[in-house]
């Protein structure tokens, strides 16, 4: 493998690593050692050059004076940011100190690892950290913040996570974006659906919002929060009622249509329009326009599965495709994620088998706030990586609360001294993507790609793949898989015979290729990964587990009487809490805004522009009213999770619930309840 980072000058390959379904191709421009320019590659066969500001402006946070170079060890209270520089040794042997004495005392199952994707690369992210925290007999983590609760919905309907090929869309003549900012956060999907409407196609966005993707569609459809299901039934109501379905499609492909086909008599348009806020006219005409359009193609997001009934919310969607037929013709069908095409070894890149426990306990990522707080076996130690809880997990007063514990023995590796690592005991400086060998596999597109290091690492930061192998030394652990390196750990990711989509991807090929494309098939070509091999519309495998068998409307839970269902979604110029510390990307956002509709402002004296404090028991924050006709009655939005900024009170997850959703485990930030009052 060629040595990129000794050329000092030139233009290099790259790989965006954030948490996004786009996943670019990049050009690294070098001059004298540093990245001075990012571009997009023209020559990727879906991103084609095009790339967002957030990855634009990318060299300003690999070179930000805030990044973190040393490892550092707190010298004063917790949540002060008081730090001293100290050696990769003593964090090493203070780790290994700490660790061995609660082995001893409490069991290493008060230790926590706590991940997510903050990279998305997968040895930085689900490898080396796996093999050793199983090897250690750690807690394990659920991994459930983002996207559980749709993935398991859509996995009940279609058996995994397949989709149309996105390239295909570009002969659909009906999208519907439903509950995804596309514009901000699947920007390829826009551009191929605007190539598609130069061509006749037609846009629909249904969003409790109407933000820049709203604003950018043919129409826009407001709904009422937490609705979906009941507009999708409402929706398969009128289809079965006037005959606009595909019957050979259902008798082939599908199970329970014909319990469907009764079960929906009862979603009335008068029903489903007095659930969702979308009028009558409206939900007769998207229901034709749906049924006599082909091909027509959903686009499923985020949205809708961050509430009480999320999985349920995605799965019912997912079954529009299949009452019309969707799935046979070119162009149509539905995304709600692409993964499963570029499935590697997991089991030969994480080692389960590593755990001697099987009987490990489980903590849900969503729930750390209250796990921090538990008395019986209380978690001792957490390590921090890939993640700023302390921004991002809902109930975020609570967690903030579980750190502050002068008894938790923190450690947090990153690249800045995040909200959550001021509350840290150690802080490990962490490498950026670009100093790093990783691949890559989309949710979206159906391309897995490579990054070699181009930069020398930041300072004395180090990978993750490093600190485990660093850490397996310190603990004297045996096993030669806690040293492979990391060109051995993409070898045995891409081993995996089971998974037929990415046959003849290997690590030579990956490295001289740069991206390869799964080798996929029609979703109707061979039987799908459910009990049945068919669309599961009614699941006998939901069923077994208490939960209704066929797609259904359940209201959100009401926890309180806060007149204000809150949606803190996100904004244009910030992923998570990633760039939300960055100067420039600060700019661009502005402030945080709490959009309100008129009507709703108008009766609390609000103002457009004016400050307002946002509340409920959880917590409160302070943002600036944007009154207008963006979301219905009820229901505000914000945009961004904001850092701790000086003379600001963003803190939105201070609001958010920590129940879990229907399936999955996953999050419900979009079911809080809030008050509003102006400051």
């Amino acid at each position: 493998m060629k040595n990129l980072i000794e050329e000092q000058n030139g233009i290099f390959p790259a790989v965006c690593s954030l948490d996004c379904p786009d996943q670019c191709g990049l050009l690294l421009h070098k001059k004298d050692g540093k990245i001075v320019k990012i571009q997009g590659d023209p020559n990727h066969p879906v991103t084609k050059g095009n790339i967002c500001n957030k990855v634009r402006h990318m060299t300003e946070r690999i070179y930000d004076p805030k990044r973190l170079k040393y490892p550092l060890k707190r010298v004063g209270a917790k949540g002060e940011g008081k730090f001293e520089r100290i050696t990769w040794e003593e964090a090493m042997n203070t780790i290994y100190s700490n660790w061995t004495k609660l082995i001893e005392t409490e069991g290493p199952e008060s230790i926590l690892p706590y991940s997510f994707y903050g990279n998305m690369g997968k040895l930085n992210s689900e490898g080396m950290d796996r093999r050793f925290f199983h090897r250690l007999g750690a807690c394990l983590l659920d991994r459930t913040i983002c996207s559980s609760a749709g993935s398991t919905g859509y996995r009940y309907t279609m058996g995994g996570s397949f989709g149309t090929d996105p390239e295909e869309t570009i002969d659909t003549k009906l999208f519907i974006f439903w509950g995804v900012n596309a514009v901000s956060t699947n920007m390829h999907q826009v551009a191929i659906a605007e190539k598609a409407r130069k061509n006749g196609a037609k846009i629909i966005v249904i969003d409790v919002h109407k933000n820049q993707t709203g604003r950018w569609a043919d129409w826009f459809i407001p709904i009422l929060p937490g609705t979906d299901s009941a507009l999708a039934l409402g929706l398969m109501h009128i289809l079965f009622a006037e005959n606009m379905v595909d019957e050979s499609f259902l008798e082939n492909y599908t199970v329970g249509y014909e319990e469907l086909r009764g079960h929906v008599k009862k979603y009335d348009p008068e029903t489903v329009s007095a659930i969702t806020g979308v009028s009558i006219d409206d939900i007769y005409s998207l229901a034709r326009m749906y049924g006599k359009t082909t091909p027509a193609f959903i686009r499923i997001g985020n949205g809708m599965q961050h509430h009480d009934n999320g999985g349920m919310c995605v799965r019912t969607v997912a079954c529009l495709p299949a009452i019309t037929g969707q799935w046979l013709v070119k162009g149509g069908g539905a995304i709600k994620g692409n993964g499963g095409f570029l499935a590697h070894n997991s089991h030969a890149l994480e080692r389960p088998d590593l755990l001697e426990n099987k009987n490990t306990r489980v903590i849900n990522m969503n729930l750390i706030g209250k796990a921090l707080q538990q008395s019986k076996k209380p978690i001792r130690s957490m390590f921090v990586y890939n993640c700023n809880p302390a921004l991002v997990a809902p109930e975020g007063n609570k967690v903030r609360e579980g750190l502050l514990r002068e008894d938790l023995f923190l450690v947090v590796h990153d690249l800045f001294l995040t909200e959550t690592a001021m509350y840290a005991d150690l802080v490990l400086p962490a490498t950026s993507s670009f100093e790093n060998l990783d691949f890559y596999a989309s949710y979206w597109h159906h391309y897995l790609q490579i990054q070699e290091p181009v930069i020398e690492s930041y300072g004395e930061s180090k990978a993750n793949t490093e600190v485990f192998r660093m850490l397996a030394s310190a603990f004297g652990f045996e096993e030669e898989c806690l040293y492979d390196s990391d060109e051995q750990l993409i070898r045995q990711a891409l081993n995996h015979p089971e998974n037929k989509w990415i046959e003849g991807i290997d690590f030579e090929t990956l490295l001289d290729k740069k991206y390869i494309k799964a080798n996929r098939k029609p979703l109707a070509a061979e039987p799908l990964k459910t009990t049945s091999g068919k669309i599961e519309l009614y699941s006998k495998t939901l069923e077994k587990l208490g939960l209704p068998a066929l797609p259904t409307y359940t209201p959100l839970v009401k926890d309180n009487d806060h007149p204000f269902l809150f949606i803190p979604a996100p904004n244009h110029n910030f992923l998570n809490s990633t760039f939300s510390n960055n100067e420039k990307h600060i700019s661009l956002e502005k402030v945080a805004r709490l959009h309100i509709n008129k009507d709703d402002a108008y009766k609390l004296g609000i103002e457009d522009g004016e400050k307002v404090k946002v509340w409920n028991e959880r917590g409160e924050c302070e943002l600036v009213a944007a009154v207008g006709d963006n979301v219905l009655e009820g229901v505000v939005v914000t945009q961004g999770l904001w850092a701790d900024l000086p003379e600001t009170k963003y803190f939105v997850n201070a609001l958010t619930p920590d129940r879990v959703a229907d399936m999955g485990g996953g999050a419900t930030f979009f079911s809080g309840r809030v008050s509003v009052e102006k400051l």
